[in-house]
């Protein structure tokens, strides 16, 4: 039997690539039951009410955090722990898209049967590619992987993930590290330390438009040294 699902997007402006992930989660062909949460980081008063007019036109709960902490973002953590414990409460599987990533109509049906189907599946995530279909950040590494599905021991970004209710249930994610902005690779790690795996699912490609709602984060291509100087001395973007 098909678990329930919850399917969140953190957002944090770049509203234009927002709405496209939004539209191509809700135009999902699927028969899994699914709950769509979009958790609005401090995005600006503008498209802060661009995403209430979308709630209510799509059909998704939003969740403003700055009705919830006064920490400025990224609320990562927090995003995390509010949807893992909707997920328990429900029984159900979490699916995380992120606001650059826009899937396709039978991504996400295809990946929870896969996450049933593959033996202990900890995380199950779908490689990301660009517009031309070229797999790109951050699963460059499996570019010669070829369509299949890998068990992968590398980390999983959180890109298009989905972790198991089994997962969920296993790991407190209010035991993970405060001082850190992303989780995936500390998540990904612990999956397999609990003895569960992570697949990627290497055919069922999502179009990713990488650091949309961070665009300082493209100076990582452009301007490497001036990115890890600006990651270092001002304490961002930690891993």
């Amino acid at each position: 039997m098909m678990k329930k699902l919850h399917i969140i997007t953190p957002v944090k402006d770049s509203i234009s690539t927002a709405q496209d992930t939004i539209h191509s989660i809700v135009s999902s062909d699927t028969t899994v039951p699914f709950i769509y949460t979009v958790y609005n980081d401090f995005s600006t008063d503008e498209n802060t009410a661009k995403l209430k007019q979308l709630s209510a036109s799509k059909q998704f709960e939003l969740v403003n955090l700055s009705d919830v902490t006064s920490h400025p973002s990224p609320n990562y953590l927090l995003v995390l722990q509010m949807a893992q414990q909707k997920a328990l409460a429900d029984g159900a599987d979490l699916l995380i898209v992120e606001s650059d990533v826009q899937v396709d109509k039978h991504t996400i049906q295809a990946l929870c049967e896969g996450a049933r189907s593959m033996p202990g599946c900890g995380i199950a995530a779908a490689v990301t590619v660009n517009e031309k279909g070229k797999i790109n950040y951050p699963y460059e590494y499996a570019a010669r992987w070829g369509k299949t599905v890998v068990d992968n021991h590398k980390h999983c970004s959180f890109c298009c993930s989905l972790l198991t209710h089994e997962l969920l249930s296993k790991f407190d994610f209010h035991d993970l590290d405060s001082t850190k902005s992303w989780y995936d690779v500390t998540i990904s790690h612990k999956s397999l330390e609990l003895g569960f795996k992570n697949y990627l699912f290497m055919n069922l490609p999502v179009c990713h438009r990488p650091h949309s709602s961070r665009p300082w984060k493209l100076l990582k291509y452009r301007n490497p040294i001036l990115y890890y100087w600006r990651k270092y001395t001002k304490g961002l973007d930690k891993i």
